[in-house]
């Protein structure tokens, strides 16, 4: 019986660094501020490192954020010592894979910390020299992360840059001219303003800066050569059709309500398509769903999270609307147009889980930061005479999603102890998340999350191989 009771408690924890590794970006939240945060998940980061250390490594293979895969590659490659060298090689795996889908610029500032921390073991300067092999274009990046890959080289000192790529790091006043002409059109647009307009979006902006180039000039000419991200950013016409579902919603939620109302067709169309590609053949198989949105105060995030939870409950209303047959979706504020939602007012969630199970759906999906407050604890109640005694048999399915993060919890806030939660980032990991949730009921214990990790490593493997 210890033993059992010991188990649960090793999954709890595991799956409580999984919520954190999910949802915590070290950022300001609603609630706690950034120190609190980064305090926080350092210690989550510590605890389960020394303890679970195979299960660390595996968290690669999940939908962890870009933050949190670059801490854990870090902390393994800072600690290889410890693991044996059957664990060194099947982290030398997972990280080389998660390096591979991991933004540039993420890698060179872990590459970076790893340089500052003088961590050189011979499986970090594999892993750096690998990764550098397969960028498909070190010119490109000698221009756009210059000062990271510059660092990176000096720190691993790998043979791939030679010839005018390392001159061009390491001697940018050796040669009169480059062959390449991106590293030739960044020796130009020192002194030539036309030669910025051959360079990447983010360097150009500097030089145009440098010299003088009014704003609104500047963009209309290097529009060709902008990513659809930073055409998005620099508020130029963006192309709605290919976006991932969470970052459309967050896209429009930044636009005023009269603009959202203009546009209804098209904003709705393109959630509606981003919804069925992340669906993709899980679409319309959930049978009767029924889902509680907060779109309450809270729901705005914080200065540098701005509207954040608001669009992963947004992207989940139009996620879930494709996965069901039939579809509930009942908002707190009572809101009936979901491409007009805001952040404001209290949060009932008690009132809104009622209404869900009177619609007696198969599966009902709470998204929500779990700060029930009007009446505060209702919905937990409520979902606990549920389950107890008018649901023991579980014929409806109920799981809550959580995109905040509570530093001072460990953890993303839960509803009720019979409800699994899972954290949530982006909208997209949905059907994979409500997976997850299943090992946050207290009934499973490590060795079945450990299973379930192995398929997830092995499927996560299998396509970085292809």
């Amino acid at each position: 019986m210890a033993e059992r009771f010991a188990d649960l408690i090793a999954a709890e924890d595991v799956l409580m660094f999984v919520n954190a590794a999910v949802t915590a970006t070290g950022q300001r939240e609603f609630r706690s501020g950034a120190g609190e945060q980064r305090l926080s998940l350092d210690f989550l980061h510590e605890y389960v490192a020394v303890n679970y250390r195979p299960v660390y490594a595996a968290a690669l293979a999940l939908d962890v954020n870009d933050h949190n895969a670059a801490a854990i590659v870090e902390r393994l490659l800072r600690t290889a010592g410890e693991a044996g060298p059957e664990e060194r090689r099947a982290e030398g795996r997972l990280i080389a894979a998660r390096l591979a889908k991991l933004p540039p610029q993420r890698v060179y500032r872990l590459f970076a910390a790893l340089a500052a921390a003088r961590v050189n073991n011979r499986r970090t300067r594999v892993i750096v020299r690998d990764w550098l092999a397969a960028r498909p274009d070190l010119a490109h990046d000698a221009v756009k992360y210059r000062s990271g890959l510059r660092a990176t080289a000096r720190h691993v000192r790998p043979h791939l840059l030679t010839g005018e790529l390392s001159d061009f790091l390491f001697r940018p006043g050796h040669r009169a001219r480059y062959e390449d002409p991106r590293l030739d059109a960044y020796r130009r647009a020192r002194y030539a303003q036309a030669a910025l307009y051959e360079l990447p979006f983010t360097v150009a902006e500097g030089f145009a800066a440098r010299h003088g180039v009014p704003r609104e000039v500047f963009l209309e000419r290097i529009a060709p050569r902008m990513t659809r991200l930073e055409r998005l950013r620099a508020d130029r016409a963006a192309d709605l059709s290919s976006m991932p579902l969470t970052r459309l919603a967050g896209y429009v939620l930044a636009l005023a309500p009269a603009d959202r109302a203009a546009r209804r067709a098209e904003l709705t169309g393109a959630l509606r398509a981003a919804a069925r590609r992340a669906a993709g053949p899980h679409a319309g198989t959930w049978g009767t769903v029924a889902a509680v949105l907060d779109d309450s105060y809270s729901s705005y995030g914080s200065g540098v999270k701005r509207r954040r939870p608001l669009a992963v409950a947004l992207g989940c209303h139009y996620l879930l609307e494709a996965l069901a047959g039939r579809y509930v979706p009942l908002w707190t504020s009572g809101a009936r147009d979901p491409l007009l939602v805001r952040p404001w007012g209290p949060t009932p969630l008690g009132e809104r889980v009622l209404d869900a199970l009177e619609a007696a759906p198969d599966r009902v999906v709470i998204v929500s930061d779990g700060w029930d407050n009007a009446p505060p604890g209702l919905a937990g109640e409520v979902l606990r005479v549920w389950r107890t005694r008018l649901d023991p048999e579980r014929a409806t399915s109920v799981v809550h999603l959580n995109p905040v993060y509570d530093a001072d919890g460990f953890d993303v806030r839960r509803l009720a102890p019979s409800v699994p939660t899972a954290g949530i980032r982006d909208a997209e990991d949905l059907a994979a998340l409500v997976e997850v949730a299943q090992f946050a009921e207290g009934r499973t214990g490590l060795a079945e999350l450990r299973a379930y990790l192995d398929r997830r490593v092995e499927l996560f493997l299998e396509e970085a191989a292809r």
